[in-house]
Protein backbone atom coordinates (compact mmCIF):
# COMPACT_ATOMS: atom_id res chain seq x y z
CA UNK A 1 0.00 0.00 0.00
CA UNK A 2 1.60 3.26 -1.13
CA UNK A 3 0.98 6.53 0.63
CA UNK A 4 -0.12 8.27 -2.55
CA UNK A 5 -2.99 5.79 -3.02
CA UNK A 6 -4.12 5.73 0.58
CA UNK A 7 -6.05 7.85 3.05
CA UNK A 8 -5.12 8.18 6.72
CA UNK A 9 -7.56 8.36 9.63
CA UNK A 10 -5.92 9.85 12.74
CA UNK A 11 -7.98 10.14 15.95
CA UNK A 12 -6.52 12.96 18.06
CA UNK A 13 -9.29 12.73 20.68
CA UNK A 14 -12.62 11.06 21.45
CA UNK A 15 -11.28 7.50 21.33
CA UNK A 16 -11.14 5.58 24.61
CA UNK A 17 -12.66 8.60 26.37
CA UNK A 18 -15.85 10.63 26.59
CA UNK A 19 -15.37 14.07 25.07
CA UNK A 20 -12.47 15.85 23.35
CA UNK A 21 -13.67 14.62 19.93
CA UNK A 22 -11.33 15.44 17.06
CA UNK A 23 -10.26 13.35 14.07
CA UNK A 24 -7.90 14.16 11.19
CA UNK A 25 -8.39 12.66 7.74
CA UNK A 26 -5.40 12.99 5.44
CA UNK A 27 -4.98 12.34 1.73
CA UNK A 28 -1.72 13.40 0.05
CA UNK A 29 -1.33 17.14 0.78
CA UNK A 30 -4.82 17.67 2.23
CA UNK A 31 -5.98 17.25 5.83
CA UNK A 32 -9.50 17.86 7.05
CA UNK A 33 -10.45 17.86 10.73
CA UNK A 34 -13.77 16.57 12.06
CA UNK A 35 -14.91 18.37 15.23
CA UNK A 36 -12.78 20.00 17.93
CA UNK A 37 -14.20 19.42 21.41
CA UNK A 38 -13.33 19.59 25.07
CA UNK A 39 -13.46 17.03 27.84
CA UNK A 40 -14.27 17.86 31.45
CA UNK A 41 -11.60 17.21 34.09
CA UNK A 42 -11.86 14.21 36.38
CA UNK A 43 -11.41 14.29 40.15
CA UNK A 44 -7.64 13.80 39.88
CA UNK A 45 -7.18 16.99 37.81
CA UNK A 46 -7.09 19.45 40.69
CA UNK A 47 -7.91 23.01 39.60
CA UNK A 48 -8.16 22.16 35.89
CA UNK A 49 -11.13 23.81 34.16
CA UNK A 50 -11.13 22.11 30.77
CA UNK A 51 -9.19 19.48 28.82
CA UNK A 52 -8.50 20.15 25.14
CA UNK A 53 -6.74 18.01 22.52
CA UNK A 54 -3.05 18.23 21.72
CA UNK A 55 -2.92 19.28 18.04
CA UNK A 56 0.85 19.32 17.56
CA UNK A 57 0.46 17.00 14.55
CA UNK A 58 -1.86 19.51 12.86
CA UNK A 59 0.45 22.42 13.69
CA UNK A 60 3.42 20.52 12.24
CA UNK A 61 1.38 19.98 9.06
CA UNK A 62 -0.45 23.31 9.07
CA UNK A 63 0.10 23.89 5.34
CA UNK A 64 -1.97 20.76 4.63
CA UNK A 65 -4.92 21.50 6.95
CA UNK A 66 -7.83 22.81 4.84
CA UNK A 67 -10.61 23.16 7.41
CA UNK A 68 -12.52 21.94 10.45
CA UNK A 69 -15.87 20.32 9.68
CA UNK A 70 -18.34 20.32 12.58
CA UNK A 71 -21.02 17.66 13.07
CA UNK A 72 -23.02 19.61 15.68
CA UNK A 73 -22.83 22.25 18.42
CA UNK A 74 -22.17 20.32 21.63
CA UNK A 75 -19.23 21.25 23.87
CA UNK A 76 -17.45 17.93 23.35
CA UNK A 77 -17.38 18.73 19.60
CA UNK A 78 -16.85 22.52 19.43
CA UNK A 79 -15.65 23.59 22.90
CA UNK A 80 -11.91 23.60 22.12
CA UNK A 81 -12.21 25.80 19.01
CA UNK A 82 -11.33 29.12 20.72
CA UNK A 83 -8.08 27.61 22.02
CA UNK A 84 -7.21 25.68 18.85
CA UNK A 85 -7.94 28.53 16.44
CA UNK A 86 -5.43 30.71 18.28
CA UNK A 87 -2.79 28.12 17.32
CA UNK A 88 -4.10 27.18 13.89
CA UNK A 89 -6.42 29.64 12.16
CA UNK A 90 -8.23 27.62 9.49
CA UNK A 91 -11.75 27.76 7.98
CA UNK A 92 -14.71 26.29 9.88
CA UNK A 93 -17.63 24.56 8.16
CA UNK A 94 -20.91 23.79 9.89
CA UNK A 95 -24.67 24.22 9.83
CA UNK A 96 -26.27 27.52 10.88
CA UNK A 97 -27.04 26.66 14.49
CA UNK A 98 -23.67 24.96 14.98
CA UNK A 99 -21.85 28.07 13.78
CA UNK A 100 -24.18 30.22 15.91
CA UNK A 101 -23.00 28.29 18.99
CA UNK A 102 -19.39 28.64 17.84
CA UNK A 103 -19.76 32.41 17.39
CA UNK A 104 -20.76 32.78 21.07
CA UNK A 105 -17.46 31.17 22.08
CA UNK A 106 -15.31 33.09 19.63
CA UNK A 107 -16.85 36.39 20.77
CA UNK A 108 -16.05 35.57 24.40
CA UNK A 109 -12.41 35.03 23.37
CA UNK A 110 -12.37 38.16 21.15
CA UNK A 111 -11.28 36.24 18.04
CA UNK A 112 -14.50 36.10 16.00
CA UNK A 113 -13.33 38.78 13.57
CA UNK A 114 -10.16 36.77 12.85
CA UNK A 115 -11.98 33.52 12.03
CA UNK A 116 -13.37 32.25 8.73
CA UNK A 117 -16.80 30.60 9.14
CA UNK A 118 -18.71 28.92 6.30
CA UNK A 119 -22.35 27.98 6.73
CA UNK A 120 -23.45 24.69 5.16
CA UNK A 121 -26.97 23.26 4.82
CA UNK A 122 -27.68 19.56 5.34
CA UNK A 123 -27.50 17.95 1.90
CA UNK A 124 -24.72 20.23 0.65
CA UNK A 125 -21.15 19.20 -0.17
CA UNK A 126 -17.93 21.15 0.40
CA UNK A 127 -15.41 20.39 -2.34
CA UNK A 128 -11.65 20.59 -1.85
CA UNK A 129 -8.96 19.55 -4.30
CA UNK A 130 -9.05 15.81 -3.55
CA UNK A 131 -11.65 15.49 -0.81
CA UNK A 132 -15.37 16.26 -0.74
CA UNK A 133 -17.30 16.54 2.54
CA UNK A 134 -21.05 15.91 2.35
CA UNK A 135 -23.30 17.02 5.24
CA UNK A 136 -26.18 14.59 5.84
CA UNK A 137 -28.95 15.43 8.31
CA UNK A 138 -29.30 13.22 11.38
CA UNK A 139 -31.24 13.49 14.64
CA UNK A 140 -29.60 14.15 18.00
CA UNK A 141 -30.31 16.14 21.17
CA UNK A 142 -29.46 19.38 19.38
CA UNK A 143 -30.84 20.85 16.15
CA UNK A 144 -28.84 21.00 12.92
CA UNK A 145 -26.81 17.88 13.70
CA UNK A 146 -25.20 16.05 10.77
CA UNK A 147 -23.37 12.95 9.68
CA UNK A 148 -20.42 13.50 7.33
CA UNK A 149 -19.63 11.50 4.21
CA UNK A 150 -16.05 12.18 3.14
CA UNK A 151 -15.59 11.31 -0.51
CA UNK A 152 -11.94 10.44 -1.17
CA UNK A 153 -10.17 9.03 -4.26
CA UNK A 154 -9.83 5.78 -2.29
CA UNK A 155 -13.50 5.49 -1.26
CA UNK A 156 -16.20 6.98 0.97
CA UNK A 157 -15.62 7.41 4.71
CA UNK A 158 -18.88 7.78 6.62
CA UNK A 159 -18.76 9.47 10.05
CA UNK A 160 -22.10 9.30 11.89
CA UNK A 161 -21.32 12.10 14.35
CA UNK A 162 -23.48 11.85 17.47
CA UNK A 163 -26.91 10.54 16.53
CA UNK A 164 -30.07 8.69 17.43
CA UNK A 165 -32.82 7.66 15.02
CA UNK A 166 -35.83 9.72 16.06
CA UNK A 167 -38.81 9.21 13.77
CA UNK A 168 -40.80 12.02 15.45
CA UNK A 169 -38.27 14.83 16.09
CA UNK A 170 -39.55 18.12 17.49
CA UNK A 171 -38.65 20.11 14.37
CA UNK A 172 -40.07 17.44 12.02
CA UNK A 173 -36.69 17.01 10.30
CA UNK A 174 -35.99 13.27 10.35
CA UNK A 175 -32.62 11.64 9.73
CA UNK A 176 -31.86 11.33 6.02
CA UNK A 177 -31.86 7.54 5.97
CA UNK A 178 -32.60 7.56 2.24
CA UNK A 179 -29.29 9.27 1.41
CA UNK A 180 -27.45 7.03 3.87
CA UNK A 181 -28.96 3.95 2.21
CA UNK A 182 -27.95 5.24 -1.24
CA UNK A 183 -24.36 5.71 -0.08
CA UNK A 184 -24.41 2.17 1.29
CA UNK A 185 -25.57 0.77 -2.05
CA UNK A 186 -22.87 2.73 -3.90
CA UNK A 187 -20.22 1.42 -1.48
CA UNK A 188 -18.70 2.79 1.73
CA UNK A 189 -15.06 2.03 2.49
CA UNK A 190 -15.08 2.88 6.21
CA UNK A 191 -17.80 3.50 8.79
CA UNK A 192 -16.95 5.52 11.91
CA UNK A 193 -19.92 5.32 14.31
CA UNK A 194 -21.01 6.71 17.70
CA UNK A 195 -20.48 4.09 20.43
CA UNK A 196 -21.82 5.89 23.51
CA UNK A 197 -24.94 3.76 24.06
CA UNK A 198 -23.84 0.53 22.39
CA UNK A 199 -24.43 -1.37 25.65
CA UNK A 200 -28.10 -0.38 25.78
CA UNK A 201 -30.54 -2.75 24.11
CA UNK A 202 -33.50 -1.68 22.01
CA UNK A 203 -34.25 1.82 20.68
CA UNK A 204 -33.96 5.28 22.20
CA UNK A 205 -37.21 6.97 23.14
CA UNK A 206 -38.31 9.89 20.96
CA UNK A 207 -37.68 13.39 22.30
CA UNK A 208 -41.40 14.04 21.74
CA UNK A 209 -42.28 11.70 24.66
CA UNK A 210 -40.64 14.20 27.02
CA UNK A 211 -43.13 16.83 25.91
CA UNK A 212 -46.02 14.61 27.02
CA UNK A 213 -44.42 14.11 30.44
CA UNK A 214 -43.71 17.82 30.85
CA UNK A 215 -47.28 18.77 29.87
CA UNK A 216 -48.67 16.39 32.50
CA UNK A 217 -46.31 17.71 35.19
CA UNK A 218 -47.09 21.34 34.34
CA UNK A 219 -50.84 20.66 34.61
CA UNK A 220 -50.50 19.99 38.35
CA UNK A 221 -47.93 22.67 39.24
CA UNK A 222 -49.24 25.25 41.72
CA UNK A 223 -46.22 27.58 41.91
CA UNK A 224 -43.27 28.41 39.67
CA UNK A 225 -41.79 25.65 37.51
CA UNK A 226 -37.98 25.77 37.35
CA UNK A 227 -36.48 23.41 34.77
CA UNK A 228 -32.75 22.67 34.61
CA UNK A 229 -31.47 21.24 31.33
CA UNK A 230 -28.50 21.48 28.97
CA UNK A 231 -28.30 24.91 27.35
CA UNK A 232 -27.65 23.26 23.98
CA UNK A 233 -30.81 21.10 24.07
CA UNK A 234 -33.02 23.45 22.08
CA UNK A 235 -35.64 20.77 21.37
CA UNK A 236 -36.05 20.28 25.14
CA UNK A 237 -36.31 24.05 25.64
CA UNK A 238 -39.01 24.20 22.96
CA UNK A 239 -41.06 21.55 24.71
CA UNK A 240 -40.75 23.36 28.03
CA UNK A 241 -41.95 26.53 26.29
CA UNK A 242 -44.86 24.66 24.66
CA UNK A 243 -46.00 23.23 28.02
CA UNK A 244 -45.67 26.69 29.61
CA UNK A 245 -47.74 28.38 26.90
CA UNK A 246 -50.44 25.73 27.21
CA UNK A 247 -50.91 26.64 30.89
CA UNK A 248 -50.47 30.40 30.48
CA UNK A 249 -46.96 30.66 31.93
CA UNK A 250 -44.39 33.30 31.01
CA UNK A 251 -40.92 31.92 30.26
CA UNK A 252 -37.52 33.29 31.27
CA UNK A 253 -33.98 31.98 31.01
CA UNK A 254 -31.37 32.00 33.80
CA UNK A 255 -27.67 31.29 33.48
CA UNK A 256 -25.22 32.88 31.04
CA UNK A 257 -24.97 29.96 28.62
CA UNK A 258 -28.74 29.41 28.69
CA UNK A 259 -29.39 33.09 27.94
CA UNK A 260 -26.80 33.18 25.14
CA UNK A 261 -27.91 29.96 23.43
CA UNK A 262 -31.63 30.73 23.69
CA UNK A 263 -31.01 34.15 22.12
CA UNK A 264 -29.00 32.69 19.22
CA UNK A 265 -31.53 29.87 18.67
CA UNK A 266 -34.41 32.37 18.67
CA UNK A 267 -32.62 34.74 16.30
CA UNK A 268 -31.86 31.89 13.87
CA UNK A 269 -35.41 30.53 14.03
CA UNK A 270 -34.69 27.26 15.87
CA UNK A 271 -36.54 28.29 19.07
CA UNK A 272 -40.05 29.74 18.96
CA UNK A 273 -41.49 31.75 21.86
CA UNK A 274 -44.98 33.16 21.12
CA UNK A 275 -45.39 36.92 21.36
CA UNK A 276 -45.83 38.09 24.95
CA UNK A 277 -44.59 34.88 26.60
CA UNK A 278 -40.88 35.67 26.87
CA UNK A 279 -39.85 37.78 29.86
CA UNK A 280 -36.58 38.73 31.57
CA UNK A 281 -35.54 37.48 35.00
CA UNK A 282 -36.20 40.97 36.38
CA UNK A 283 -39.86 40.73 35.28
CA UNK A 284 -40.62 37.55 37.26
CA UNK A 285 -41.87 39.55 40.24
CA UNK A 286 -44.57 41.17 38.04
CA UNK A 287 -46.46 37.86 37.66
CA UNK A 288 -48.07 35.36 40.06
CA UNK A 289 -45.88 32.33 40.72
CA UNK A 290 -48.28 29.99 38.91
CA UNK A 291 -47.71 31.99 35.72
CA UNK A 292 -43.90 31.69 35.63
CA UNK A 293 -41.49 29.12 34.17
CA UNK A 294 -37.73 29.49 34.59
CA UNK A 295 -35.42 27.51 32.30
CA UNK A 296 -31.98 27.36 33.88
CA UNK A 297 -28.50 25.94 33.73
CA UNK A 298 -27.22 23.56 36.40
CA UNK A 299 -28.56 20.15 35.36
CA UNK A 300 -25.16 18.69 36.34
CA UNK A 301 -25.09 20.35 39.77
CA UNK A 302 -22.24 22.69 38.84
CA UNK A 303 -21.47 24.81 41.95
CA UNK A 304 -21.60 28.17 40.12
CA UNK A 305 -24.66 27.36 37.98
CA UNK A 306 -27.98 29.18 38.36
CA UNK A 307 -29.71 26.08 39.80
CA UNK A 308 -27.06 25.63 42.51
CA UNK A 309 -27.21 29.31 43.40
CA UNK A 310 -31.01 29.12 43.74
CA UNK A 311 -30.73 25.98 45.90
CA UNK A 312 -28.11 27.51 48.22
CA UNK A 313 -29.74 30.98 48.32
CA UNK A 314 -26.88 32.79 46.60
CA UNK A 315 -28.70 33.77 43.39
CA UNK A 316 -28.98 37.56 43.14
CA UNK A 317 -32.41 37.62 41.48
CA UNK A 318 -34.18 34.30 42.13
CA UNK A 319 -35.07 33.13 45.65
CA UNK A 320 -36.69 29.81 46.43
CA UNK A 321 -40.40 30.24 47.21
CA UNK A 322 -43.19 28.00 48.56
CA UNK A 323 -44.71 25.57 46.01
CA UNK A 324 -41.75 25.91 43.62
CA UNK A 325 -41.44 22.79 41.46
CA UNK A 326 -37.96 21.89 40.17
CA UNK A 327 -37.46 19.55 37.20
CA UNK A 328 -33.96 18.20 36.45
CA UNK A 329 -34.34 17.37 32.75
CA UNK A 330 -30.99 15.67 32.16
CA UNK A 331 -29.06 12.62 33.29
CA UNK A 332 -25.78 13.06 35.19
CA UNK A 333 -22.60 12.91 33.15
CA UNK A 334 -20.42 10.16 34.71
CA UNK A 335 -18.59 11.72 37.66
CA UNK A 336 -21.24 14.40 38.31
CA UNK A 337 -23.62 12.21 40.33
CA UNK A 338 -22.48 13.61 43.69
CA UNK A 339 -22.80 17.22 42.54
CA UNK A 340 -26.39 16.87 41.35
CA UNK A 341 -27.37 14.78 44.40
CA UNK A 342 -26.07 17.59 46.61
CA UNK A 343 -28.29 20.13 44.83
CA UNK A 344 -31.38 17.88 44.89
CA UNK A 345 -30.92 17.23 48.61
CA UNK A 346 -30.57 20.97 49.26
CA UNK A 347 -33.76 21.73 47.32
CA UNK A 348 -35.67 19.12 49.31
CA UNK A 349 -34.19 20.55 52.51
CA UNK A 350 -35.59 23.97 51.57
CA UNK A 351 -39.04 22.46 51.09
CA UNK A 352 -39.20 22.38 47.29
CA UNK A 353 -40.57 19.55 45.16
CA UNK A 354 -38.04 18.02 42.77
CA UNK A 355 -38.64 15.76 39.78
CA UNK A 356 -35.66 14.03 38.18
CA UNK A 357 -34.92 11.07 35.94
CA UNK A 358 -35.30 8.42 38.66
CA UNK A 359 -38.88 9.60 39.35
CA UNK A 360 -40.24 10.60 35.94
CA UNK A 361 -39.32 10.28 32.27
CA UNK A 362 -37.95 13.82 32.00
CA UNK A 363 -34.87 13.00 29.92
CA UNK A 364 -34.03 10.82 26.93
CA UNK A 365 -30.62 10.11 25.45
CA UNK A 366 -29.40 11.65 22.21
CA UNK A 367 -27.23 8.63 21.37
CA UNK A 368 -28.29 5.53 19.45
CA UNK A 369 -29.06 2.25 21.21
CA UNK A 370 -28.16 -1.16 19.78
CA UNK A 371 -31.04 -1.53 17.33
CA UNK A 372 -30.39 1.90 15.80
CA UNK A 373 -26.69 1.10 15.45
CA UNK A 374 -27.60 -2.18 13.75
CA UNK A 375 -29.77 -0.28 11.26
CA UNK A 376 -26.94 2.10 10.36
CA UNK A 377 -24.48 -0.79 9.92
CA UNK A 378 -26.98 -2.64 7.75
CA UNK A 379 -27.81 0.36 5.57
CA UNK A 380 -24.18 1.36 5.04
CA UNK A 381 -22.68 -2.13 4.90
CA UNK A 382 -19.09 -0.79 5.00
CA UNK A 383 -15.97 -2.70 4.02
CA UNK A 384 -14.18 -1.58 7.19
CA UNK A 385 -15.42 -0.34 10.56
CA UNK A 386 -13.88 1.88 13.25
CA UNK A 387 -15.90 2.52 16.43
CA UNK A 388 -15.57 6.09 17.78
CA UNK A 389 -16.96 8.35 20.50
CA UNK A 390 -16.72 6.25 23.65
CA UNK A 391 -14.57 4.77 26.35
CA UNK A 392 -12.60 1.67 25.42
CA UNK A 393 -15.32 -0.67 26.69
CA UNK A 394 -17.84 1.04 24.41
CA UNK A 395 -15.51 0.65 21.44
CA UNK A 396 -15.01 -3.05 22.16
CA UNK A 397 -18.76 -3.69 22.54
CA UNK A 398 -19.38 -1.86 19.26
CA UNK A 399 -16.72 -3.97 17.53
CA UNK A 400 -18.45 -7.13 18.81
CA UNK A 401 -21.80 -5.83 17.55
CA UNK A 402 -20.30 -5.35 14.07
CA UNK A 403 -18.95 -8.90 14.19
CA UNK A 404 -22.41 -10.25 15.08
CA UNK A 405 -23.75 -8.44 12.02
CA UNK A 406 -21.33 -10.40 9.82
CA UNK A 407 -18.28 -8.15 9.49
CA UNK A 408 -14.96 -10.06 9.56
CA UNK A 409 -12.98 -9.23 12.71
CA UNK A 410 -9.90 -8.38 10.64
CA UNK A 411 -11.89 -5.53 9.04
CA UNK A 412 -12.66 -3.91 12.40
CA UNK A 413 -10.16 -1.47 13.89
CA UNK A 414 -10.35 -0.40 17.53
CA UNK A 415 -7.74 2.33 17.72
CA UNK A 416 -5.92 4.17 20.48
CA UNK A 417 -5.42 7.92 20.35
CA UNK A 418 -2.75 8.85 17.84
CA UNK A 419 -2.88 5.57 15.90
CA UNK A 420 -2.86 6.03 12.12
CA UNK A 421 -5.35 3.88 10.23
CA UNK A 422 -4.25 3.72 6.59
CA UNK A 423 -6.86 2.75 4.01
CA UNK A 424 -6.63 1.90 0.35
CA UNK A 425 -9.21 0.46 -2.03
CA UNK A 426 -7.68 -2.97 -1.35
CA UNK A 427 -6.95 -3.06 2.36
CA UNK A 428 -6.46 -1.34 5.69
CA UNK A 429 -3.86 -1.43 8.43
CA UNK A 430 -2.68 0.50 11.47
CA UNK A 431 0.49 2.15 10.26
CA UNK A 432 2.34 4.08 12.97
CA UNK A 433 1.17 6.77 15.35
CA UNK A 434 1.41 10.52 15.84
CA UNK A 435 1.93 12.59 18.97
CA UNK A 436 -1.32 13.51 20.70
CA UNK A 437 -2.80 13.69 24.18
CA UNK A 438 -4.43 16.19 26.50
CA UNK A 439 -3.72 19.86 27.19
CA UNK A 440 -5.06 21.30 30.45
CA UNK A 441 -6.77 24.68 30.64
CA UNK A 442 -6.53 26.31 34.07
CA UNK A 443 -7.92 29.84 34.22
CA UNK A 444 -6.12 31.85 31.53
CA UNK A 445 -3.32 29.29 31.33
CA UNK A 446 -3.38 26.82 28.46
CA UNK A 447 -0.89 23.97 28.70
CA UNK A 448 1.09 25.41 31.62
CA UNK A 449 -0.35 22.81 33.98
CA UNK A 450 1.16 19.40 33.29
CA UNK A 451 1.44 16.02 34.99
CA UNK A 452 4.09 17.26 37.45
CA UNK A 453 1.89 20.15 38.60
CA UNK A 454 -1.12 17.83 38.91
CA UNK A 455 0.97 15.36 40.89
CA UNK A 456 2.00 18.15 43.27
CA UNK A 457 -1.59 19.36 43.61
CA UNK A 458 -2.73 15.82 44.39
CA UNK A 459 0.09 15.50 46.92
CA UNK A 460 -0.89 18.82 48.53
CA UNK A 461 -4.56 17.82 48.65
CA UNK A 462 -3.80 14.50 50.31
CA UNK A 463 -0.92 15.26 52.70
CA UNK A 464 -0.48 19.03 52.88
CA UNK A 465 2.73 21.06 53.00
CA UNK A 466 5.48 22.13 55.41
CA UNK A 467 7.78 25.07 54.81
CA UNK A 468 11.10 25.28 56.70
CA UNK A 469 12.58 28.77 56.96
CA UNK A 470 16.12 29.27 58.27
CA UNK A 471 18.50 32.27 58.22
CA UNK A 472 22.29 31.69 57.98
CA UNK A 473 25.03 34.28 58.58
CA UNK A 474 27.22 34.11 55.46
CA UNK A 475 30.62 34.84 57.01
CA UNK A 476 30.47 32.59 60.07
CA UNK A 477 28.15 29.96 58.50
CA UNK A 478 26.08 29.98 61.67
CA UNK A 479 22.31 29.70 62.06
CA UNK A 480 21.07 33.02 63.43
CA UNK A 481 17.29 32.50 63.06
CA UNK A 482 15.08 29.43 62.80
CA UNK A 483 14.49 26.90 61.67
CA UNK A 484 10.82 27.90 61.70
CA UNK A 485 8.20 25.48 60.40
CA UNK A 486 4.97 26.64 58.76
CA UNK A 487 2.32 24.02 57.94
CA UNK A 488 -0.61 24.13 55.53
CA UNK A 489 -3.05 21.24 55.27
CA UNK A 490 -0.83 18.93 57.35
CA UNK A 491 -1.52 19.44 61.05
CA UNK A 492 -2.74 22.42 63.00
CA UNK A 493 0.43 23.58 64.77
CA UNK A 494 -1.16 24.38 68.16
CA UNK A 495 -2.67 20.89 68.37
CA UNK A 496 0.58 19.21 67.36
CA UNK A 497 3.06 21.50 69.06
CA UNK A 498 5.22 18.64 70.29
CA UNK A 499 5.47 17.12 66.79
CA UNK A 500 6.45 20.48 65.28
CA UNK A 501 9.04 21.09 68.01
CA UNK A 502 10.58 17.65 67.40
CA UNK A 503 10.61 18.35 63.66
CA UNK A 504 12.35 21.66 64.28
CA UNK A 505 15.02 19.91 66.38
CA UNK A 506 15.59 17.30 63.67
CA UNK A 507 16.12 19.99 61.04
CA UNK A 508 18.38 22.08 63.29
CA UNK A 509 20.62 19.11 64.07
CA UNK A 510 20.87 18.14 60.40
CA UNK A 511 21.68 21.71 59.41
CA UNK A 512 24.32 22.18 62.10
CA UNK A 513 25.89 18.83 61.23
CA UNK A 514 26.23 19.91 57.60
CA UNK A 515 27.71 23.31 58.48
CA UNK A 516 30.16 21.73 60.97
CA UNK A 517 31.41 19.55 58.12
CA UNK A 518 31.84 22.59 55.84
CA UNK A 519 28.91 21.70 53.60
CA UNK A 520 28.02 25.16 52.31
CA UNK A 521 26.22 24.51 48.99
CA UNK A 522 22.66 25.69 49.48
CA UNK A 523 21.12 22.88 47.37
CA UNK A 524 22.91 20.25 49.52
CA UNK A 525 21.73 21.92 52.73
CA UNK A 526 18.16 22.09 51.43
CA UNK A 527 18.21 18.46 50.31
CA UNK A 528 19.56 17.26 53.68
CA UNK A 529 16.94 19.24 55.63
CA UNK A 530 14.17 17.97 53.35
CA UNK A 531 15.17 14.28 53.54
CA UNK A 532 15.64 14.25 57.31
CA UNK A 533 12.28 15.92 57.90
CA UNK A 534 10.41 13.70 55.42
CA UNK A 535 11.83 10.57 57.11
CA UNK A 536 10.86 11.81 60.59
CA UNK A 537 7.33 12.82 59.57
CA UNK A 538 6.62 9.52 57.85
CA UNK A 539 7.82 7.55 60.88
CA UNK A 540 5.61 9.63 63.18
CA UNK A 541 2.48 10.17 61.04
CA UNK A 542 2.67 7.81 58.00
CA UNK A 543 2.09 10.92 55.85
CA UNK A 544 4.27 12.41 53.13
CA UNK A 545 3.60 16.17 52.98
CA UNK A 546 5.45 18.35 50.48
CA UNK A 547 8.47 19.85 52.29
CA UNK A 548 9.79 23.21 51.03
CA UNK A 549 13.09 24.36 52.62
CA UNK A 550 13.91 28.08 52.34
CA UNK A 551 17.37 29.41 53.27
CA UNK A 552 18.01 33.12 53.67
CA UNK A 553 21.52 34.49 54.07
CA UNK A 554 22.69 37.78 55.57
Amino acid sequence: MKNESSVKIIPLGGIGEIGKNITAIEYEDEIIVIDCGIAFPDEEMYGVDLVIPNISYLIDNSDKVKGIFLTHGHEDHIGALPYILKQLNIPLYGTRLTLGMVEIKLKEHNILSDCELHGVEAGETVELENLKVEFIRNTHSISDSCCLAIHTPVGVIFHTGDFKIDYTPIDGLTMDLERISTLGKEGVLLLMADSTNVQRKGHTISEKSIGETLTRIFSGAEGRVIVATFASNIHRMQQIINASVKYGRKVTFSGRSMENVSQVATDLGYLHIPEGYGISVDEIKNYPNNQVTIITTGSQGEPVSALSRIAFSTHRKISLEPKDLFIISASPIPGNEKLISRVINQLYKKGADVIYEALEEVHVSGHAYQEELKLIHTLIHPKFFMPVHGEYRHLRHHAKLAERLGMPSENIFTLDLGNVLELSADGAKINGRVHTGAVFVDGFGVGDVGTIVLRDRKHLAEDGMLTIVVTIEKESLSVIAGPDIITRGFVYAKEAEELINQARDIVRKELENCLDNNVIEWYVLKSSMKKSLEKFLYEKTKRRPIVLPIIMEI
